[in-house]
């Protein structure tokens, strides 16, 4: 297979609008990272005023993610993985947890921020065995995303789909679930759906504060009823222990048991 190619303008070509809110340097704020604008404290510091629960959420979305991977490379075999949303990149990137244990592991990641594709040379650092690639695209465009991800992973092999706390940025609900019915078409048998969303029916300070937060100007983010991000995951035979706040899936051994979270999320197998 050729190198990869990275699908995306110079990040010179790109303008990044620092006088609105981001969810992705917001996010990567909470998660103590400086890739971020006085605009995205000010969002997040107002957030956290009213749910500072939410520091504890964006954590645990990576620890969650992180255990997702771990077990993909080591217990199901998986060695590519096509992460949609990606964000900006922190401690424990999907490449760095994947070919940690898989030095061959192939990884294509997806967004479409300028900031983040500013940021590509950081996640397209990659071992010699393996490959990382970027590609500067918007989730609600599943056909150009398997297009150009193609340039660097085989959908002949099984391949692992990322969905982290992306799927909340679509808010017509048929449409979220198209985009993943699209993107799980093209990967064969053998394939795994990872997804983690913010969930509506647990916490009533969270809603007020991300109904806040999508008022504020910023790129709204929807939360989800537990049966509708479980619904994502229809047809597939859903790996134990299913849906359930991110806190409980799988959590390292010793932990004891963890809190209860308005994030849930599960890891799915294509059968």
């Amino acid at each position: 297979m050729s190198d990869p190619v990275p699908a995306s303008e110079p990040a010179e070509q790109q303008k990044i609008d620092t006088s609105v809110p981001h969810s992705a340097r917001i996010w990567n704020y909470w998660l103590g990272g400086k890739d971020n604008y006085p605009v995205d404290e000010a969002a997040g510091d107002a957030y956290t005023e009213v749910f500072p629960g939410i520091v504890t959420i964006a954590r645990s979305s990576r620890g969650f993610l992180r255990r997702n991977i771990a077990y993909l490379v080591s217990e199901a075999g998986i060695r590519q993985f096509l992460d949609v949303g990606t964000g900006l990149p922190t401690a424990q990137n999907t490449h760095q947890v994947a070919q940690g244990l898989a030095p061959e592991a192939r990884i294509v990641y997806v967004d479409n921020d300028p900031m983040v594709l500013a940021h590509a040379r950081a996640l397209l650092y990659s071992t010699a065995e393996g490959a990382t690639a970027y590609i500067d695209a918007d989730v609600t465009d599943p056909d150009r995303i398997l297009e150009v991800a193609a340039r660097t992973l085989d959908f002949g092999r099984p391949t692992a789909l990322i969905l982290s706390n992306i799927l909340g940025h679509v808010a017509d609900y048929d449409q979220a679930r198209s985009i993943v019915i699209r993107l799980m078409e093209a990967l064969p048998t053998g394939s795994f759906l990872s997804i983690n969303d913010g969930s509506r029916g647990i916490d009533p300070v969270f809603e007020q504060a991300q109904d806040a937060y999508n008022n504020s100007g910023a790129v709204p983010y929807n939360l989800r009823a537990i049966d509708e991000i479980t619904a994502f995951f229809d047809g597939l035979e859903l790996v134990e222990p299913g849906v359930v706040s991110v806190t409980r899936w799988r959590p390292e051994p010793g932990s004891g048991v963890p809190e209860v979270i308005a994030e849930h999320g599960g890891l799915a197998r294509k059968p």
